[in-house]
């Protein structure tokens, strides 16, 4: 009997050493000059994840950031602001709809959309009015969720 406790603990610590735990993702974002739907562009302008899930935003052309848009943040979730022409990497915990902006470029239009699973605050984000050429690409980035 104790030869058979022994085999199943064993048993029970390699199963655990050996089990993967989940693997969070990197996804990456490109700030362009122009990319597939124009100038001053997110590349992709939505990026759908998971909580825990890191997303890269790739500074492919100088002069931009990427930065929390704050009228458009789930609550609870942690805001950040990229450093200009820098690479900057977020890892997303607060499930929702996140909006991004380019800073210096949000009146031309530079915004993206990052769903962190489930997004629970679409509706209020989709209330959020932006200006001109922002506020039509980010109804067509939400109409599209």
């Amino acid at each position: 009997m104790t030869i058979n406790r022994i085999s199943w603990a064993a048993a029970a610590m390699l199963t655990v050493g050996f089990a993967s735990p989940a693997l969070s993702e990197t996804f990456e974002v490109k700030m362009l000059n122009r990319g597939a739907k124009g100038i001053m562009v997110f590349e992709p302008d939505v990026v759908k994840i998971k909580p825990g899930d890191t997303v890269r935003f790739v500074s492919t052309d100088k002069g931009h950031n990427a930065a929390t848009m704050r009228q458009m943040w789930p609550e609870g979730a942690e805001p950040f602001t990229g450093k200009i022409s820098q690479d900057v990497e977020v890892t997303f915990k607060t499930e929702g709809v996140h909006g991004i902006q380019c800073t210096p470029h949000l009146a031309a239009g530079m915004v993206a959309v990052v769903v962190v699973g489930e997004p629970k605050n679409l509706e209020a984000a989709k209330a959020v009015k932006l200006p001109g050429i922002a506020g039509r690409r980010m109804t067509e980035i939400l109409a599209g969720l």
